[in-house]
């Protein structure tokens, strides 16, 4: 006889229950909103097309400049556990940007603590040398003290986690999706006219 759920231990059930809601977001069915044109504009805008959510599969760089291929990304990574290579990626984007010395100072070590320090909450996947040489920059912090470290990652990324996500189901039923939106909107426009 079946006891359901409650013979399952509770740290599957809280995991089981993370995932659904960290992949649910892709696999949710637009609602429409008639409230209001702006919030529909919003909506096209983060939102991939067909085409766009395709183009992903050329270049990491394409899908990580659409929010929402970097939502999925994350999402992909997160399900994997290595979600720290993409959160030490953005981090260093952002700290490139950064303009005042002091906060720049401020956020290296920040990175460094989290990320590339032996043992951090975080720690990426880089050689003693890149190590090394990433702990050096930081002593006069400068836009490109995390240069050499954020391209291992970044090809890391590339060559490995990439390759998997746009085998994953995250993706492909993501183009499944946005392929169905788009059937449906020109069915849309040809019944209009």
């Amino acid at each position: 006889m079946c006891r359901g759920l409650s013979s399952l231990p509770n740290c599957c059930l809280e995991r089981a229950k993370g995932i659904k809601t960290r992949l649910g977001v892709f696999l949710q069915v637009s609602k429409k909103s008639y409230s209001s044109v702006q919030a529909k504009k919003e909506k096209a805008d983060s939102r991939p097309s067909s085409e766009e959510a395709k183009k992903w599969r050329h270049s990491l760089d394409k899908m990580l400049s659409h929010k929402y291929g970097l939502s999925a990304f994350r999402a992909f990574l997160h399900s994997e556990y290595s979600e720290e290579n993409i959160e030490f990626w953005l981090a260093c984007e952002d700290y490139k940007k950064t303009k005042s010395p002091a906060k720049r100072a401020s956020k290296a070590k920040k990175i460094y603590v989290e990320f590339i320090e032996t043992d951090a909450p975080k720690e990426v996947n880089i050689d003693y040398e890149t190590k090394d040489s990433t702990k050096r920059n930081l002593q006069k912090p400068s836009r490109s003290s995390f240069d050499v470290a954020q391209r291992k990652i970044y090809n890391l990324m590339e060559k490995d986690s990439y390759a998997r996500f746009l085998r994953s189901d995250v993706y492909l039923n993501l183009i499944k999706q946005t392929e169905r939106t788009s059937n449906l909107a020109e069915v849309n426009r040809q019944s209009q006219t």
